[in-house]
């Protein structure tokens, strides 16, 4: 049995002396770690703490007894509270260098990896407003701060539009303004908010499983388009025909408007129909004179202009020829595959999800690829030695899975394949790490390169470069 609150510690003037994971920062008093978020290195702060671990302690502050001379104020008035951009108290070369040091600790310590001296964090040109997709959900009920239960106020139950707050599937925090995208996307979801309110639309209850509103995902294009999709509980046509045609009326820069039913519990959309209330069913994305199709269900880097940077440094760590045969598995909508196609003699794509393989083909024709081969399906059902077999030996192999990394099977097909080169991206440097361990006996890491697609957090896209030995 735990210890009662009353019973955890506070600790005075605890040093801070390290960044953690997921954001937070650690600080040590009797040798044992103590996590505390909202703090870095160099803060002395007073803590208590909330949980007390065999290991260590997590706690929260309580005061400032001196900041660090490495802080910096924070930009967005929801800090601390929806969960996101948690390094904003730190200044962003500080957070490169950071995602650099996490990246060689992660290859070296979980891989046992030889590595060369990993490169610096590629940073992003923009720090705010580079998110190119954002989901909002809508709450019968807005999340109240601390500080708002402790003052004693009679607050009213007012409904959110927001983000889940950490941890909790059922509490929504109300957003005001977010600084991830345009602020156009502030302002079509406050529009949506206000217009639910004053025509009485209920919103969504995550535990009752009741209210018409549900999310809403906002996509922006580097071409100036923009997608909204909006999510409702229940098939009311008329609530529906309302509020889509108000959008449409009031925010003429979206081009293509969206909505979908799921009446389901969970939010997941796979099967859900997307409904095209009005203009395209698509955004068109844009990269080095290449359009890119992208549809309401269809996976795109988050980071548009950041995503082309991590594309040339995959596309240069590749060094394709015009006679090498290129397989891009996980290719999404096939993004990589034709960034790469000009270059190379042939290219296979493998994807899972069979919309984005659709997308991939249209990418391809809608860009006069057409030495691109796309294939849907479960990787490690579909790439096999018949495979191989059947599309070519490849020279060249990209991987770029999803954040659980390679399954170990489809590890072993590609090291009987035994291409050349190899370029993995990858989202987890420490499932990347795993697998490059897998790979070692054969493949020699020359070169790592981390990508920093996410400013203000403590995620981190990493490329490494593969020769067989």
């Amino acid at each position: 049995m735990g210890k009662r609150r009353k019973d955890l510690p506070f600790i005075e003037g605890l040093h801070i002396t390290t960044l953690a994971a997921e954001g937070k920062a650690m600080g040590k008093v009797d040798n044992q770690v103590v996590f505390v978020p909202m703090t870095v290195p160099g803060d002395v702060v007073d803590v208590q703490i909330r949980k007390h671990h065999r290991r260590f302690m997590e706690g929260v502050v309580v005061r400032y007894v001196e900041k660090s001379p490495l802080r910096v104020d924070h930009f967005c008035e929801h800090f601390g509270i929806c969960g996101g951009c948690k390094w904003q108290n730190l200044p962003y070369e500080e957070q490169l260098k950071q995602k650099t040091k996490q990246v060689e600790d992660q290859l070296v310590r979980i891989g046992h990896l030889d590595i060369p001296e990993v490169r610096p964090c590629l940073g992003s040109a923009k720090t705010q407003e580079y998110r190119n997709k954002l989901e909002f959900t809508f709450a019968d009920k807005r999340w109240l701060t601390y500080e708002e239960i402790a003052s004693g106020a009679d607050i009213e139950a007012m409904p959110a539009v927001g983000f889940h707050i950490p941890g909790c599937f059922d509490k929504v925090l109300d957003i005001n303004k977010c600084h991830l995208q345009i602020d156009l996307s502030n302002r079509i979801r406050l529009a949506t908010k206000q217009f639910c309110i004053d025509n009485g639309y209920s919103f969504h209850n995550a535990r009752a499983h009741e209210g018409l509103m549900r999310t809403m995902v906002i996509r922006t294009a580097s071409t100036g388009e923009v997608m909204v999709i909006v999510v409702f509980n229940e098939n009311d046509k008329e609530r529906i025909n309302a509020l889509m045609s108000y959008l449409q009326r009031e925010f003429p820069e979206i081009t293509s408007l969206i909505y979908m039913v799921n009446d389901k519990w969970n939010d997941s959309l796979g099967d859900r129909e997307p409904i095209c209330f009005a203009g395209k069913d698509h955004i068109i994305e844009e990269m080095e004179g290449l359009q890119f199709k992208v549809g309401p269900k269809s996976f795109y880097q988050t980071n548009s202009e950041q995503a082309y940077e991590l594309y040339k440094v995959t596309r240069d760590f590749a060094e394709l020829t015009e006679n090498d045969v290129l397989y891009d598995l996980y290719t999404g909508t096939g993004t990589i595959a034709n960034f790469c196609a000009r270059r190379a003699k042939k290219v296979v794509g493998v994807e899972y999800v069979p919309e984005a393989i659709e997308d991939a083909v249209i990418n391809s024709q809608i860009n006069g690829i057409e030495n691109t081969t796309f294939y849907a399906g479960d990787m490690k059902d579909v790439l096999s030695d018949e495979f191989v077999e059947r599309n070519g030996r490849p020279d060249v192999i990209i991987l770029d899975p999803p954040r659980a990394g390679v399954d170990e099977r489809v590890l072993e097909v590609i090291k009987r394949a035994a291409p050349e080169r190899m370029v993995y991206v990858s989202c987890n440097p420490s499932t990347q790490a795993r697998d490059l361990a897998i790979l070692n006996d054969m493949y020699e890491i020359l070169a790592v390169q981390p990508v920093d697609m996410f400013p203000h957090t403590h995620h981190v896209e990493n490329v490494v470069k593969l020769r067989k030995r």
